[in-house]
């Protein structure tokens, strides 16, 4: 007998960056949460409804304004916590306001979360529990989102279908990043898809066959040194 799946999403690009805002809930509380909610509040509020989904958290991975610049103003309108990213990230929610007007955004501000996350913690949405997994950087402070129920993560800058995030920002550390993937994504296993920050869903059973930075053959010739440019 086939049962419903516990938990559902629907991937929402927002801002001029097209950055992948999440919405996902619980199918049997249809209680749900935003994941990084950069801009576009109006439209995603109007989803929200339209699924019939109860937001009652915002889930960051990590504090660069496209992926949380609109998080103070949504969370007052919603009136819930937010939850992350890690407190390594304090740097970047600081430089909000005036992050937004060099990227094109109005209304960005900083935050506080109700909930710093640290590696290991775990955060709910409905009766789903979500790993909080800190993969630093692309920002010293990135956490990811991962449900081993459905072998589903939401991994935000770190990795792409076919690269990684980008590492050439303020903090930002390349060899970093690369272990943070080897050693806390590749552990969930090859069937495990990702939702990225930017661009197509993939899984890292792809990327390990075929990301130029990241793959399997590259990494056994040694950690590629160079900056990496991905959309993030």
């Amino acid at each position: 007998m086939q049962t419903e799946m516990p938990l559902n999403a629907v991937i929402v690009p927002v801002t001029a960056y097209q950055q992948n805002c999440t919405l996902l809930w619980c199918t049997k509380t249809m209680r749900g949460a935003f994941v990084d909610p950069g801009g576009d509040i109006a439209r995603l509020k109007a989803i929200a409804q339209d699924r019939g989904v109860t937001v009652e958290k915002i889930l960051v991975t990590h504090g660069h304004g496209d992926h949380c610049g609109m998080v103070a103003q949504l969370a007052e309108d919603l009136g819930v916590p937010i939850e992350g990213p890690h407190r390594d990230d304090l740097f970047w929610i600081e430089r909000l306001t005036e992050a937004g007007p060099r990227m094109g955004m109005t209304g960005t501000r900083p935050f506080t979360p109700d909930r710093w996350l640290e590696n290991g913690d775990t955060v709910t949405v409905g009766e789903l529990t979500l790993n909080v997994i800190h993969c630093p950087g692309h920002t010293p402070g990135h956490v990811v989102f991962h449900s081993p129920d459905v072998r589903l993560a939401l991994v935000g800058d770190v990795l792409f279908q076919g690269s990684i995030g980008r590492t050439d920002f303020p903090k930002g550390d390349h060899e970093t990043l690369i272990r943070s993937i080897v050693e806390r994504l590749w552990p969930l296993g090859p069937e495990t898809a990702f939702v990225p920050g930017h661009g197509p869903m993939s899984s890292f059973g792809r990327e390990r066959q075929t990301n130029p930075f990241v793959a399997d053959q590259v990494l056994s010739r040694g950690l590629p040194g160079a900056v990496t440019h991905g959309p993030g």
